[in-house]
C-alpha cells in the first residue's frame, strides 16, 4: 500500500464525463478507481485505460444499492486504507420531455432523487471515514446550471425557458447538500464543492450539446485537483461561479 499515492474515485465512470474524468485524473498522476455497477464492464474500461499505461482500476459500485456501496468501502479500505477524491458524478436524467412540470409522474421524481441526490449523500457518508483518513481530500459533486434556482427565475438566462422538474430540483436540492456538507468540513483540510460541467454532448443529451467531453470533464478534474488555497462551499463552471 502506498500511502503518498493520491487515490480517486469516480462514480457512474463506465462512460461519458466519468469516464473522461477518470482518465484526466489518471493522466494527472493520480490512482484512480474507475466505479462501475457492472463489474465486468467497469473491468474491462479500466483496463483499456492500463493499457494506456494509466493508473486505473475498477470498483463495483451501485450508488443507489447500501449493500454495493458497504462492499466498496470495504474494498478501497483493504486496498488503499484512504480517499484522497471522491467525484460524485453518478446521476440520471429520467423527466418526459413532452410533459409539463406538473405533469411529471411521481416515479419518475423518486428515481431521479434516489440517484441524484439521496445516492451522493449516502455514498459520500460511507466513504467519509476514508476521505477523513486522507491528508487533505477533495469532494466534488457534478451538479448542473439547470439547479441555479436564480437562472431559472431570471427571463434573461439561457436556461430560463428549459424546465426538466425533477433533474432541476434535485441538482438543486445537491447545491444545498455540498453548501452544508462544506460548512460541516469548514474546520478541516477537506474541500466540498459543486461543479457544473457545461452542456456536454453525451449519451444523456441524446449527443446533443456546446462542448465535448473532455472538456466537460475539465471542472471536476480542476476541483479534484486545487490546492490548499482553493475554495469549498462553491458552485463552478471551469473555475467561474455560478449563482445558486
Amino acid at each position: 500500500m502506498n500511502t503518498s499515492q493520491r487515490v480517486a474515485l469516480v462514480t457512474g465512470a463506465t462512460r461519458g464525463i466519468g469516464l473522461e474524468t477518470v482518465r484526466q485524473l489518471a493522466e494527472a498522476g493520480v490512482t484512480t478507481l474507475l466505479a462501475g455497477r457492472d463489474a465486468g464492464r467497469a473491468k474491462e474500461t479500466a483496463d483499456k485505460l492500463k493499457a494506456e499505461g494509466l493508473a486505473v482500476e475498477s470498483v463495483v459500485l451501485d450508488v443507489t444499492s447500501r449493500d454495493s456501496i458497504t462492499k466498496a468501502v470495504a474494498d478501497v479500505t483493504s486496498r488503499f486504507g484512504k480517499l484522497d477524491i471522491l467525484v460524485n458524478n453518478a446521476g440520471i436524467l429520467v423527466d418526459d420531455m413532452a410533459k409539463a412540470p406538473s405533469e411529471q409522474t411521481l416515479a419518475a421524481w423518486r428515481e431521479t432523487f434516489d440517484t441524484n441526490l439521496f445516492a451522493v449523500v449516502e455514498v459520500t457518508q460511507a466513504f467519509l471515514p476514508l476521505l477523513k483518513a486522507a491528508p487533505a481530500a477533495r469532494i466534488v459533486n457534478v451538479s448542473s446550471l439547470l439547479g441555479s434556482i436564480t437562472m431559472h427565475v431570471d427571463p434573461t438566462s439561457p436556461i430560463y425557458g428549459f424546465k426538466v422538474p425533477a433533474y432541476d430540483a434535485s441538482k438543486s436540492a445537491l447545491n444545498s447538500w455540498t453548501v452544508h456538507l462544506a460548512y460541516e468540513l469548514r474546520d478541516t483540510p477537506i474541500k466540498v464543492n459543486a461543479i457544473h460541467p457545461g452542456y456536454v454532448q453525451t449519451d444523456m443529451n441524446g449527443g446533443q450539446g456546446e462542448i465535448d467531453v473532455p472538456t466537460g470533464a475539465k471542472s471536476s478534474v480542476g476541483m479534484a485537483l486545487i490546492g490548499a488555497d482553493g475554495p469549498t462551499g462553491s458552485f463552478t463552471y471551469l473555475g467561474d461561479t455560478l449563482p445558486w
